[in-house]
């Protein structure tokens, strides 16, 4: 069974830095892509960056990109995401997400999610 568990969230006041993990098993994690999502209170759940499976290709929204970078470690089965100058409107869950078959990058065809970690960022 595919599970994905977050960490990192908190609370940070605008300009500062946090680093998101997300922890996977139960997959051969080195043949998939991975990507991490968001949603804001009230809003859609939005794409918000995406590694392929060896990590030579990465994916960012435009209002993430030059601020947050996304890395994985294949020995370690984890992806991370690290978050420089954050700002109010970046405040939501951030989930952690798996493509659905292996060596292929489809946004919208992610199939196992994690359960959510929250990133608030303060004025």
């Amino acid at each position: 069974q595919v599970q994905l568990v977050e960490s990192g969230g908190g609370l940070v006041q605008a300009g500062g830095s946090l680093r998101l993990s997300c922890a996977a098993s139960g997959r051969t994690f080195s043949m998939y892509t991975m990507a991490w999502f968001r949603q804001a209170p009230g809003k859609e759940r939005e794409f918000v960056a995406a590694i392929t499976w060896n990590g030579g290709f990465t994916y960012y929204a435009d209002s993430v990109k030059g601020r947050f970078t996304i890395s994985r470690d294949n020995a370690k089965n984890t992806v991370s995401l690290q978050m420089d100058s954050l700002k109010p409107e970046d405040t939501a869950v951030y989930y952690c997400a798996t493509d659905s078959a292996p060596f292929k990058v489809d946004i919208r065809g992610m199939d196992y999610w994690g359960k959510g970690t929250l990133v608030t960022v303060s004025s």
